[in-house]
């Protein structure tokens, strides 16, 4: 079986498609492939497609979408295999689970990316790092789930991942940065910033990757524009990390030179004390 909930909801079984085309099934089956091989308990499924005030109806009507889920689940696996729908979407005490290993479901293939992408930045190990971090963003085929209608529990979810995914390619950007690639980074980080006009972290690696590039005068701008915004907008001045970072420019602090495999978090965080 293989699962993927980094964009549309997909899931296949010998070729054949699982996914129901009603909603509320779609949703059981995203926060089952989420946990696999964990049980999710009635009580949580149950909010996740009717919220706090489920109707009476409830219990009868979640068996009977899981029933649904089985023979989508039985018909993918054919003939040749009866009863083990019921096997690999098992009933538990008090839940239901997907008995599937973690690596059929392609954001476990992520986080286990993610995890190696740290550990080789810490290490130093920037070509690695990079490397599989971008491994890791290349899972994603749009936003997480979608095309499915979350409830409160999935849309929890579904920011927690959305966050991650940010914090992955801000994490790919600090290594590509330890590695060089200020200029290659321009672009991207333009971008960036326009959609997160108030992200401190992205914008304190666009000016960066300008100083570095020979263009004082634009991350000077880019510091400039973005401290009008946040005092306009949200009545705050730039955190101290990104002021200091702000000064070390003016002053062409050496720091601020490429080191590669330089054991810190990022350039930002250089600045952080």
């Amino acid at each position: 079986m293989k699962i993927q909930v980094l964009g549309p909801l997909s899931a296949e079984v010998n070729g054949g498609s699982l996914v129901p085309t009603a909603g509320k099934p779609r949703q059981i089956l995203s926060l089952l492939a989420l946990y696999p091989g964990r049980v999710m308990p009635v009580p949580t499924l149950m909010e996740e497609i009717w919220g706090t005030e489920p109707p009476q109806s409830a219990l009868t009507t979640l068996q009977t979408y899981i029933l649904q889920l089985r023979r989508h689940l039985g018909t993918a696996m054919g003939p040749d295999a009866p009863g083990r729908a019921k096997e690999v979407l098992a009933t538990r005490h008090g839940g239901y689970l997907l008995q599937i290993p973690p690596e059929c479901v392609d954001v476990h293939e992520y986080e286990r990316l993610v995890t190696e992408g740290r550990s080789a930045f810490e290490a130093g190990d920037d070509e690695a790092s990079a490397d599989r971090f971008r491994k890791a963003l290349e899972l994603w085929r749009g936003p997480a789930l979608v095309d499915v209608r979350v409830g409160p529990v999935l849309s929890i979810e579904v920011m927690r991942l959305e966050e991650s995914r940010l914090g992955t390619v801000e994490r790919r950007i600090d290594a590509d940065l330890r590695l060089g690639r200020h200029s290659e980074l321009i672009a991207e980080l333009a971008e960036l910033t326009a959609r997160y006009p108030h992200h401190e972290g992205l914008h304190s690696q666009a000016m960066v990757a300008l100083y570095r590039s020979g263009r004082q005068a634009s991350a000077l701008a880019v510091y400039r524009k973005l401290r009008i915004r946040l005092i306009e907008e949200l009545g705050v001045e730039p955190s101290p990390q990104l002021q200091r970072l702000h000064h070390a420019m003016l002053s062409v602090d050496p720091q601020l030179d490429v080191v590669a495999g330089a054991r810190r978090t990022s350039t930002f965080d250089l600045y952080a004390a």
